[in-house]
Formats: C-alpha cells, sequence, structure tokens
C-alpha cells in the first residue's frame, strides 16, 4: 500500500510526519508525495490558529473529493485538542491525536479489514512519558530536526497548545545520541533540536545546554542549533555553556508576542519587556555574530492603540533579524476568547500591516549590514540557476551556481541582496 502525508504547522508536527513514516515503511507501506495517487492520506494538523483549524478542514476535504477510495487520516493537535470538532470531519475515516502515532498502522489495518470508521483520542496525562522512538532520515531534506521536549506547562490566555500537547516531557539524553548517530550515518550535518517548550527541557536534570553539547559530540555532526525559546527559561549560565559550543549555531528564535508590559501581563506571560530586552542584550554580548528573531502578535484582547505603539517601539528598539507577525486568534477553550475588549478585524489588520512594514524594513537593514563578509553556508535547493542555504546564523543566502551544492558546507562572500536573500559568491 501507498501512504502519503500532509503536514500543517511546527516543525515538531514534521518531526512526527517522519516518524509516523518511518513507522508505516516498517510495516511495509511505500510512503510518496501527497501529490501522488495514495491509498491512504495522512493530514498532520495544527491548531495554533483558527486559520489553522481551516487549512485542515480545506486540506482533508480537497484530498477526499480527489481520491475518493483512498483512506483519509487525521492526526496531530487539531484532534488532540478539539477532539468533538475533529469527529464531525466526515472525510476522515480514523482520527488520532498526538499520543496515537505508534498506532497508526495497525488502525489503518483494521479499517480495511472492518470498513469501520475509528476515533481514537486519548487525553494527555500528568505523568505521560516522552514518546519513544526515533528518526533514520528527515526525507530530501539536507539538515534534521530532532524532537526533544514535549508539551507546555504554561496556560497562556491566548495558546490552546497545552491541550494538544499535554504536560512538559523530555527525551533523555542518551535517546538525544542514538537518534543523531543514526541521523549523521544517514549524512546529515545539521541538526535543529525542536520541542512545544525548548527552554523546558529537563531529562533527569539535563537544560538544553546539555542537549546541545550531547549534539554537537556526535561524529559527523556539524552544526547544531535550538528551535523556538520562551525568554524566562534562559539563564545566564546555558548562555555561557552555549557560547562553548563551537559547534552550535547562534540564532535565536525568542517568543516576545508583545513589546508592551501590560499586554504580556494579560497573556499570561512570565517576563517584561525589559527583561526580554536584557536577554537579547546578554545574547549579542557573548555571540558577537548572533541573530535574534521573534513572533509578535498583534490585536490581543485590550491592547489598546498605545500599548501597540509601545509593542512596536519595543520591537524595533530591540532591531530584531526577522520577525513573524500575527493577529490575534481566538481559540474556543482559552481564557482570552472570553476577555472583553476583543479587538476588530480591521483593527487587527492594519496593526499586522505596521508590524510587518517594520519587519521588513529590520530584516533587509540586517541583510546590508552582511555586504563584504565571507560566511560558511549550508546550501539546500536548487532553482533557477541558483542554489540556496543558510549561515550559522540562519542568513538566507543565494549564490549562482552551474552544480548542485545541497548539502554542502561552503565560504559564501555576501555581495548583495534582494527582499528574501543575501546573495553571494563562493569563494574556491
Amino acid at each position: 500500500m501507498k501512504a502519503a502525508f500532509y503536514t500543517l504547522g511546527c516543525k515538531v508536527n514534521q518531526y512526527e510526519t517522519q516518524l509516523m513514516a518511518e513507522a508505516l515503511e516498517q510495516a511495509g507501506y511505500e510512503i510518496v508525495d501527497c501529490a501522488q495517487t495514495a491509498d491512504v492520506y495522512i493530514v498532520n494538523s495544527c491548531t495554533v490558529t483558527a486559520a489553522s483549524n481551516q487549512k485542515t478542514r480545506q486540506s482533508l476535504r480537497a484530498f477526499k473529493r480527489k481520491h475518493p477510495e483512498s483512506i483519509m487520516v487525521l492526526a496531530g493537535c487539531m484532534s488532540q485538542a478539539y477532539p468533538e470538532e475533529a469527529a464531525q470531519l466526515e472525510e476522515a475515516d480514523i482520527i488520532i491525536g498526538n499520543t496515537e502515532h505508534k498506532q497508526l498502522a495497525a488502525l489503518i489495518e483494521a479499517f480495511c479489514k472492518e470498513n469501520r470508521r475509528t476515533v481514537a483520542v486519548e487525553a494527555h496525562a500528568r505523568d505521560e512519558a516522552f514518546e519513544s522512538g526515533i528518526i533514520h532520515s528527515f526525507g530530501s531534506k539536507t539538515r534534521a530536526e530532532v524532537k526533544i521536549e514535549d508539551g507546555c506547562n504554561r496556560y497562556c490566555a491566548y495558546c490552546a497548545i497545552p491541550y494538544a500537547r499535554g504536560f512538559v516531557r523530555s527525551k533523555p539524553l542518551s535517546d538525544i545520541a542514538r537518534e543523531v548517530t543514526a541521523l549523521a550515518d544517514a549524512g546529515y550535518k545539521e541538526v535543529v533540536l525542536v520541542g512545544i517548550n525548548l527552554s523546558a527541557y529537563n531529562a533527569g536534570g539535563k537544560d538544553i545546554a546539555d542537549a546541545v553539547h550531547t549534539t554537537a559530540g556526535v561524529a559527523g555532526i556539524e552544526r547544531v542549533r535550538l528551535g523556538s525559546l520562551e525568554p524566562d527559561h534562559i539563564t545566564d549560565d546555558m548562555i555561557a555553556r552555549l557560547a562553548g559550543e563551537a559547534k552550535f549555531c547562534a540564532q535565536f528564535h525568542i517568543s516576545l508576542q508583545s513589546g508592551c508590559d501590560n499586554t504580556l501581563k494579560a497573556m499570561n506571560r512570565h517576563y517584561t519587556a525589559a527583561d526580554y530586552a536584557a536577554l537579547c542584550a546578554a545574547l549579542r554580548e557573548k555571540f558577537a555574530e548572533c541573530s535574534i528573531t521573534t513572533d509578535i502578535m498583534v490585536g490581543f484582547p485590550g491592547e489598546s492603540e498605545a500599548d501597540f505603539e509601545a509593542s512596536y517601539r519595543f520591537a524595533e528598539s530591540i532591531g530584531f533579524e526577522k520577525m513573524h507577525v500575527f493577529p490575534y486568534s481566538v481559540r474556543a477553550g482559552t481564557k482570552a476568547a472570553t476577555m472583553p475588549g476583543q479587538v476588530p478585524k480591521a483593527v487587527k489588520t492594519a496593526r499586522a500591516a505596521k508590524m510587518l512594514a517594520l519587519e521588513n524594513e529590520m530584516r533587509l537593514k540586517h541583510f546590508q549590514s552582511q555586504n563584504g563578509k565571507t560566511l560558511p553556508v549550508l546550501f539546500e535547493t536548487e532553482k533557477g540557476g541558483y542554489c540556496y542555504g543558510h549561515t550559522k546564523n540562519y542568513l538566507p543566502v543565494k549564490v549562482k551556481s552551474a552544480r548542485k551544492l545541497s548539502g554542502e558546507i561552503l565560504p559564501v562572500t555576501i555581495t548583495g541582496n534582494d527582499e528574501e536573500y543575501c546573495i553571494g559568491t563562493i569563494e574556491e
């Protein structure tokens, strides 16, 4: 049988898709691209915003319309956080959450025998163990993502993810070493350690700096980077130990959400704008070439025009290399969904546009500051006579090349930029 995956959402979802794909391969399935005809289509869903749920529904229905005889599986965060809503999607023959990945092959087999719809979504338990199992590949990608943490205990006022992911749990260092060794043996040179609340990683008293050290110690791995981080978990000791890792990529995606203290408090975030600014200063002091990127939400309930302007000015003062800007989205079951002062859609749209204009200005300024520098680039893709890749601090770079460079790390001198990439030449 042939199976195809369609993945929405974060790097953790991408990792779990690979975990499920390898499990199906071991069960005798052939994994094909979702644009091809398959016997089974698995939509691995996201629920971080209302738009994510909508994309999940649209994707599932599109696959069913195009392949009415194929088995449709809905997996992931939407079905875990909103099982009743997921169960109403008649296009799904099998519905699982985030605790049933290993049951997928058996559930498909049972459906083939019985032709009976299955909804198997088990609630997270407080003492739930970290999901065991390792991946040996990350498809055609040149960097591999490794999930080392799952769950979140924070319950920010706007967020449904704790309901989708459960409580914090972490992968032991020994399992990280085993998985990264398998990936290095497969030829991967760069590993990204990811999690739902990655900064909360704690396996037997070991933190993310220990996880980086373990990963960097695997022969064949040349780069180690971290996924999205929460600011209030990053300590001075952790920063110092990360700075001592030669293979560590000093790219920090640290979620801000708002630069206004009033809004941060209403969101149930556990830091102030001043705390965040101090962390950025500490990172830039330790890592001369580091990049700091972030997420910023606009239009949170109760956010006044003055609050938004404070957030805007704060983002401008930090000088982020990149920002992911998005309007607040109501998530059923969260505290913010019933808060007074819901901001009109038109206002949220206008604020997002203004913040995005600032993001574009800061990003281009960062690109221009790289002119003349020679930086190592891991190349990943080729298109239209260009090869594309990233530096250690995740600067996107493209070069003209007559040959394929994917998987190679080469020195590139930056000579200019367009709106999306720095442009360079390879130093032979």
